[in-house]
């Protein structure tokens, strides 16, 4: 019975282990992150290069930027180790942006002279703008090459609702816009609030003071009659002794 038990372990080990074989080299593909922007926006975006592979390194990553909705604004950071080049493409329809006519659009960006070995990933962080408004999503095709001269094509588009196909592209979802105007107007709104809260109450500090000065300027003036007339009373009836 033990032994069967033993038997029955194994296999369960040996199955699990073959699974997560199988699994690990489909999920280690070329990403974004984050992975959700805002439409009509600006965002650093990096993309994730982990090695798929045992017996070689990644020693090259090119990214193709979506030519239906160009980027005019594309600028990579610098990662330390490696070589980075931005190549531009000329648009066939200008597109504006902060009111200048654009007539040109980031269209690759590729990474080298680095290596990322088996067992790590790097990151390639890239800012980039104004992303879309007309759009959903950004798909980022990429080439993964390494020291053995293998090149591995991450350019399959996920479907919704398909399985995950082979080699997907790095994808960018875009999100609803942050109404920021509203936020701002809001904010003016309590300003004015606050404004307005002070303003009255430096009006009724000024009101109760102006109240107090008035009160006590008329206590002094009958404190004053009053002393007037005994000062009056005094003398006459001083007078009246010195007669007598």
């Amino acid at each position: 019975m033990k032994i069967a038990n033993r038997r029955a372990a194994a296999v369960c080990a040996l199955a699990a282990g073959t699974v997560m074989l199988v699994a690990g080299p489909a999920s280690a593909h070329v990403s974004v992150d984050p992975q959700e922007a805002a439409k009509g926006g600006y965002s650093t975006v990096n993309f994730k290069v982990p090695n798929e592979k045992d017996d070689s390194s990644t020693v090259k990553l090119e990214v193709t930027f979506p030519a239906d909705h160009p980027l005019a604004s594309v600028m990579p950071q610098p990662v330390p180790g490696w070589n980075v080049k931005v190549e531009k493409k000329k648009l066939d329809k200008p597109i504006k942006m902060h009111g200048e006519k654009i007539t040109e659009a980031v269209s690759k960006v590729t990474w080298s002279g680095g290596k990322v070995e088996p067992g790590q990933f790097q990151q390639f962080p890239v800012s980039m703008g104004q992303l879309p408004e007309d759009a959903d999503q950004l798909v980022f095709k990429a080439l993964q090459t390494y020291d053995n001269d293998d090149v591995v094509r991450w350019i399959e588009e996920p479907k919704e609702g398909a399985a995950e196909p082979e080699n997907p592209a790095p994808v960018l979802k875009l999100g609803a816009a942050e109404h920021g105007d509203d936020a701002a107007a809001s904010d003016d709104s309590s300003d004015d609030s606050k404004a307005s809260e002070k303003t009255a109450a430096s009006s009724d500090t000024d009101s109760g003071s102006g109240s107090g000065s008035d009160t006590t300027a008329r206590v002094l003036g009958v404190v004053g009659i009053v002393v007037g007339v005994a000062g009056v009373t005094f003398g006459v009836l001083a007078g009246r002794r010195r007669a007598g």
